[in-house]
């Protein structure tokens, strides 16, 4: 009686996990998006500034004030040679992002953010030369094929943004594979990883932002009917994607990585029909199917991971290595981040 308890107990809080995720990452997106499209704030660079200085300040709250989760500690020399490279690539990965919710739409943009594994592993076999499974190169298929069935059909297709959320995916890869070289030896969890980057993310963002984005930003103050609402919604938007960061933390603790990759796939898909909802973006027939099969291939390119890291190794045999899909060790959690607007998923 008392095991059926405990295990009643662990699939409520593996779904309380997974909705909080869910309801923190999809309020990130469809706020980012609103922001840029109804309160014409167009500035990228700016509102990630100000998400990552919010997360900094969450990231402080909790480690050092509260107390919630203990500190890892990194020698200083080390802050500036490993985890400020990991930093600037995080801030490009987060801007880019951005930028491309500004020109297209949510349903789009998530579904060319899933072109990360086909990513991680080209870059990986490229750079590093390392060897992977002929199921993992299938696998890649249908992620291909639907994303670019998607933009072939989607019909608020807009180049820049396109391009924006593309080179986003090989920043988010260039992210994961400098972690593995980078922070080999530092195990660290989400919130410890937004503890030690935001802050110099915001320092690498802070002056490009006033200097690009200043000037309009000024102008928008002075002709927008309700700034100061508009501002608090803006800062909103950087507590939710901390909140996001947070939640990152439970989840991974208290689901198995068969579950992680459903759930962050179905969380992809609430995302496209929520921010269908609001803003009523056209999406095709054909367009959906893409969607669809980019993501029923994102599941599978999971599945496929999963089988083949519990496989004994053979002797002699060049093992696969593990890429950001199986979430079996801290390192590979980088690129669930959402600093990143989802994933992140995992999304800032």
């Amino acid at each position: 009686m008392e095991e059926n308890i405990i295990c009643q107990w662990s699939v409520f809080r593996s779904l309380l996990a997974i909705l909080q995720w869910w309801t923190f990452n999809v309020t990130v997106i469809i706020m980012n998006k609103w922001i840029f499209q109804k309160l014409e704030f167009k500035f990228p660079l700016s509102v990630s500034c100000i998400h990552f200085i919010c997360s900094s300040i969450g990231a402080y709250v909790v480690i050092k004030m509260l107390k919630l989760k203990p500190l890892i500690h990194v020698d200083p020399e080390d802050r500036w040679r490993r985890i400020f490279p990991m930093s600037f690539v995080f801030c490009i990965n987060i801007v880019l992002g951005n930028v491309s919710l500004r020109y297209i739409p949510v349903s789009f943009m998530q579904t060319i953010k899933s072109f990360t594994p086909a990513t991680t592993v080209v870059l990986q076999w490229l750079v590093w030369r390392k060897y992977f499974d002929w199921r993992i190169w299938a696998s890649l298929i249908p992620i291909v094929g639907g994303i670019l069935l998607a933009s072939v059909t989607e019909l608020s297709f807009n180049m820049f943004g396109f391009c924006a959320a593309l080179f986003g995916c090989l920043a988010t890869s260039t992210k994961t594979i400098l972690a593995e070289s980078l922070l080999h030896g530092y195990k660290f969890d989400s919130i410890n990883t937004v503890y030690y980057m935001a802050p110099f993310a915001t320092m690498i963002l802070a002056i490009p932002a006033m200097l690009l984005e200043g000037n309009g930003i000024l102008e928008w103050l002075s002709v927008h009917p309700y700034p100061w609402s508009a501002l608090i919604i803006i800062v909103t938007s950087g507590v939710m994607a901390f909140c996001l960061n947070f939640s990152i933390f439970y989840v991974i603790h208290s689901t198995t990585a068969v579950t992680f990759n459903v759930a962050g796939n179905l969380k992809v898909a609430a995302a496209v029909l929520v921010s269908w909802l609001i803003f009523k973006n056209p999406i095709s027939y054909l367009n959906s199917v893409g969607c669809a099969v980019t993501l029923v291939g994102c599941t599978f390119y999971g599945y496929v991971r999963h089988m083949i890291s519990q496989q004994p190794s053979v002797p002699g045999t060049p093992r696969t290595p593990r890429t950001p899909r199986t979430p079996r060790t801290p390192m590979s959690k980088m690129e669930l981040l959402p600093l990143v607007n989802d994933k992140l998923d995992d999304k800032v």
